[in-house]
């Protein structure tokens, strides 16, 4: 096993920005997952009715579009990039809203931490849109699941079954 260091701190110990330059453009992708746990009712209310304050899921996935766009101004020492395609789905389940975002760029760096940013948003969104009728809702299990390109190619999690 290779001995693997933190690239974004400097021989020092401080933090930098890695210097992707000399990288190779390629398509990339992430997909990252994860949960909003909510109450019945607000399960009752997303697959009926709605909630009051409008349509929640709706609300989530544009706010996690928005927020993949904006990863760099939220993470420090990410790389502004060009991204050119996220799809966010939101799916209610019986107690649960899982939420599951693809982002695709074609650049020298990742969309990892876009995709997790796009997951951690539209989870937000969603609690604020339920808040009032759950207000013990909260994200779990946020994750990245599988990257693709770059100088590693394709990254898959190991099932936890």
């Amino acid at each position: 096993m290779t001995e693997r260091s933190f690239t974004h701190l400097n021989e020092s110990g401080g933090a930098r920005m890695v210097d992707v330059s000399a990288k190779e453009i390629t398509t990339r992708t992430a997909t990252a997952t994860g949960r909003v746990l909510v109450s019945r009712e607000v399960i009752g209310l997303l697959r009926g009715a709605g909630v009051p304050k409008g349509d929640a899921i709706a609300v989530a996935r544009i706010a996690g579009i928005q927020a993949a766009k904006r990863t760099p101004d939220l993470v420090p020492l990410c790389h502004p990039i060009a991204v050119h395609g996220v799809d966010v789905d939101l799916e209610i389940n019986d107690d649960y809203v899982a939420i599951r975002s693809v982002v695709r760029t074609a650049d020298r760096t990742g969309v990892e931490m876009e995709a997790l940013t796009c997951v951690a948003v539209a989870g937000l969104a969603l609690i604020d849109m339920v808040k009032a009728v759950d207000p013990a809702a909260e994200i779990t299990d946020v994750h990245v699941d599988e990257k693709t390109g770059g100088k590693t190619g394709l990254w898959q999690r190991e099932s936890h079954q």
